[in-house]
């Protein structure tokens, strides 16, 4: 007959890998797959915030880069236009085009005009900063881009 040897566990009860008693607490199995479904829930979750923002952040530097882009194009307009005067900074002017395709940097704004507006096209209302860059306080019924495409024609 074979011997059974019967294993037992002889350390701490604290530490002890089954119940030891039945006032033992209860020893349940971990359910690995459930723990690594919510863990792969988790990181997936975190993961599109971060790339949630991220995508803010980049249309944020987008339309940064478009506001530049318009600055540049009509400050390249003003100082391409017509001007009767010396523009002061940190003063506001109107850029407009005329029917024959001439630019022109005004001092009059478009609701001074009233009925007798003599341009073909309301362009921007601008204000010349220390750094003799121009600042687009208002866009007008022509984009910069169309005053450069109608000048080429």
């Amino acid at each position: 007959m074979e011997d059974k040897i019967e294993e037992s566990y002889t350390g701490l009860a604290a530490f002890a890998p089954i119940p030891l008693s039945v006032s033992s607490p209860s020893i349940k199995p971990e359910d690995r797959k459930l723990i690594k479904a919510q863990a792969v829930e988790a990181m997936h979750l975190k993961a599109q915030q971060q790339i949630d923002l991220l995508k803010r952040q980049a249309a944020l530097i987008m339309e940064q880069a478009r506001e530049l882009e318009d600055r540049v194009l009509i400050s390249q307009q003003i100082y391409e236009a017509t001007m009767r005067f010396s523009p002061s900074m940190m003063m506001t002017y109107h850029l407009y085009k005329r029917h024959d395709g001439e630019v022109i940097l005004s001092l009059v704004s478009p609701e001074e005009w009233g009925q007798s507006f003599p341009f073909k096209h309301f362009v921007a209302t601008v204000k010349l900063l220390g750094d003799h860059t121009w600042d687009i306080l208002q866009k007008g019924d022509i984009e910069a881009e169309e005053i450069k495409a109608e000048s080429k024609d």
